[in-house]
């Protein structure tokens, strides 16, 4: 057998056997339901902003994905296809360029960055945007160490107290809980009232800063029933990690009835920034 039939022969095998690798590990990757959805904590239907979030990062892994399949395959094929044979000496002949392969180089990167940026700025524009009739409207305060939520809507409101983890069971049951009705568009009017915080339910994919003296919008359609679990992700003071609160997601009927149970109690109204601490009372203080 001639030394050339021998290389092709080497070389083959070691196609097949990368090729192989390669469809087994994207096999068992794609046998996990988690790995579907990009490891992401959610579920499709949470949101409609969370769907568009998880089509952005799923999309924008496979197109790194295949990046990298066809530059380890091309790396690999120069392994093999350019290797020193046996009974060569020096070097292979140079080439100080080549136009081709330098103007391929160019305008696939250039590609990629414009589709990326074409899709990001989709999905950056279709998750900021603000209803125009939203079904239900709710101002959610930030506060040293809990939230207070005002139903606008409804004219009622809940203050939160802060949580205290003792690591009892049942203690999740009495965080400050947002109520929002099943299949409805929703807006959140973020505030806070005295540092800065930051809202964030993992769930919906989506966090906003809350700043004294500003306020930010969020706004999305809910799209399944539950409890997710929120809470502040901007480092806000020595309990912070207790600021935390939950978002249940229930039917109309159920939604009402807990408007109508804070009217009983007397929570009619709102708290507006009435209540807001003054950001610059310590600084004022102290001077």
């Amino acid at each position: 057998m001639s030394s050339q039939t021998r290389s092709g022969s080497r070389r083959s095998r070691m196609l097949k056997a990368s090729a192989v690798a390669v469809l087994a590990a994207t096999t068992l990757t794609a046998c996990s339901e988690q790995a579907k959805m990009g490891f992401l904590p959610t579920e499709r239907g949470t949101t409609d902003n969370a769907d568009h979030i998880i089509d952005l990062w799923i999309g924008s892994w496979v197109a790194a994905l295949a990046v990298g399949l066809v530059t380890w395959g091309l790396m690999l094929w120069c392994m093999i296809a350019y290797r020193r044979r046996k009974n060569e000496t020096g070097y292979p002949r140079q080439l100080a360029y080549h136009a081709p392969l330098e103007v391929f180089y160019t305008i696939v990167p250039i590609a990629m960055v414009v589709s990326l940026f074409f899709f990001s700025e989709r999905a950056q524009t279709a998750i900021t945007a603000r209803h125009d009739n939203p079904d239900v409207t709710v101002q959610v305060y930030g506060k040293q160490w809990a939230w207070d939520f005002n139903y606008l809507d409804d004219d009622v409101y809940y203050q939160g107290v802060q949580a205290h983890l003792t690591g009892e069971e049942g203690v999740e049951e009495t965080l400050p809980t947002l109520y929002l009705p099943v299949d409805s568009k929703v807006e959140l009017e973020i505030k806070s009232r005295d540092v800065i915080h930051s809202f964030w339910v993992p769930a919906f994919l989506e966090k906003i800063d809350m700043f004294p003296e500003r306020t930010n919008y969020m706004s999305f359609t809910t799209g399944r029933e539950g409890v997710f679990a929120g809470k502040c992700a901007e480092l806000c003071g020595e309990y912070h990690s207790e600021m935390l609160f939950n978002v249940a997601v229930v039917s109309q009927e159920e939604y009402d009835a807990q408007m109508e149970q804070l009217r009983d109690q007397g929570n009619t109204g709102s708290v507006g920034d009435e209540y807001n601490r003054n950001p610059n009372q310590n600084e004022t203080s102290n001077n």
